[in-house]
């Protein structure tokens, strides 16, 4: 932590704004305001998971509704269509971003109208491990049915898409800051929003929906949502820094391509075209069948004990190494030899209309995103990695090669 972050949260105690409001809050949306630029709104929240649940809540989604999410994803951009009895019908990816893809969201939406009689109320695009979603075509199209965009970008702070910060294109724009982002306020998230009218519906909700009478008067279900002015404190000083993350992970990607390059089978995930400029959250690779890893054979043979990825061992226990949809074997051992040399690496996101929690959740699948789920892999990218750091596990990673 830089003296920055100490001072907004000494000031905190010494000032006794130890609260989910205060002037760290205040500041914190001003210098998230000044960053994605242009005319946006923002209110800090407790989380994107937050962010996302009452942006959908603005759109008006509710019981018996349908919201077009991408399945390539983690699942806070899912579960809060759930949380307000809404369905969410899933699209797969295109192959060269791995976000969302359009015609195929299209083809949704004309699919769900012709069976339901009625247009998705929300489209919930996501910048997956920051890289930009095609967003103008995104929009064309959602303009053209008249449905609202909440881009979730919880993973793409700071990427953008023609020269255009990525969280402002649609109605609503969702940021994380949780411990693994950009920027972190050990948990928090920020809603971006087109005006000031819709920033303070966000806010009256995000505040348990008071009304304004001396005592609790309450006419509409609201949510204890708003961040701590401690956390936030966190956030005002990692904004001073934040240019130098962007441009870390994108150096450490850098280096990856290097190690990489001469490398058959394994291909480091990049920029598509020149309209993205991905933050590079987390850089990721392909490592295709073809490359056999020591271990290979061992693959999936035991349970994982506990869990992966920083999960603070909150998982169920279960009896079978296996599901239905998985990495390859050369993925998984690669995982496993990773971990015993001190690098933690994981799978991609499993795709959300292969979780069973979704079994019956409508999708609409073109095969993009189960065979990245198999052949890919996420790779240490945050600001402590260092360019000896990055050596160390591309040489581990050629060493694994047979």
């Amino acid at each position: 932590m830089s003296g920055k972050e100490q001072q907004y949260i000494q000031e905190a105690f010494d000032t006794n704004w130890v609260v989910p409001l205060g002037p760290n809050v205040n500041g914190f949306e001003e210098d998230l305001k000044a960053f994605v630029g242009g005319e946006n709104e923002v209110v800090a929240l407790s989380s994107g998971t937050a962010a996302v649940h009452l942006a959908l809540l603005a759109c008006g989604v509710g019981p018996g509704d349908e919201v077009i999410v991408q399945s390539f994803t983690f699942c806070a951009s899912s579960h809060p269509v759930t949380y307000l009895g809404a369905t969410p019908v899933f699209v797969d990816s295109e192959k060269d971003s791995w976000n969302i893809d359009p015609d195929l969201m299209e083809e949704a939406i004309k699919d769900r109208i012709a069976k339901t009689g009625r247009a998705p109320k929300a489209i919930v695009p996501v910048a997956l491990y920051g890289m930009p979603y095609r967003i103008d075509r995104i929009m064309e199209i959602a303009d053209r049915y008249g449905i609202p965009v909440v881009e979730d970008a919880a993973e793409g702070f700071g990427s953008r898409y023609r020269g255009k910060v990525l969280g402002t294109y649609g109605q609503f724009g969702v940021l994380s800051f949780n411990g693994n982002k950009m920027i972190t306020t050990s948990g928090g998230g920020a809603l971006l929003c087109r005006d000031p009218e819709a920033k303070q519906k966000i806010m009256w909700y995000a505040t348990q929906a008071r009304e304004s009478y001396p005592y609790y008067q309450h006419e509409a279900i609201g949510y204890n949502y708003r961040l701590s002015n401690i956390c936030a404190g966190i956030g005002r000083g990692q904004m001073t820094i934040v240019d130098e993350h962007i441009a870390h992970h994108k150096h450490v990607c850098s280096l990856y391509q290097q190690y990489f390059k001469d490398v058959p089978g394994i291909d480091v995930h990049v920029n598509p075209s020149p309209d993205s400029d991905s933050n590079y959250w987390l850089n990721t690779i392909t490592i295709a069948p073809s490359v056999h890893v020591q271990g290979e054979e061992d693959a999936y043979k035991e349970t994982v004990k506990g869990a992966v990825g920083g999960a603070a061992g909150v998982v169920h226990a279960t009896t079978n190494p296996h599901t239905d949809c998985e990495p390859n074997n050369n993925v998984e051992a690669l995982r496993v030899l990773l971990d015993k040399a001190g690098i933690e690496a994981r799978p991609l996101w499993k795709p959300m209309h292969k979780q069973p929690v979704y079994k019956n959740a409508p999708a609409y699948v073109n095969g993009v995103s189960e065979s990245l789920f198999k052949v890919g892999m996420c790779l240490p990218s945050g600001p402590c990695v260092s360019d000896e750091d990055v050596r160390y596990i591309a040489d581990t990673i050629l060493g694994a090669i047979v």
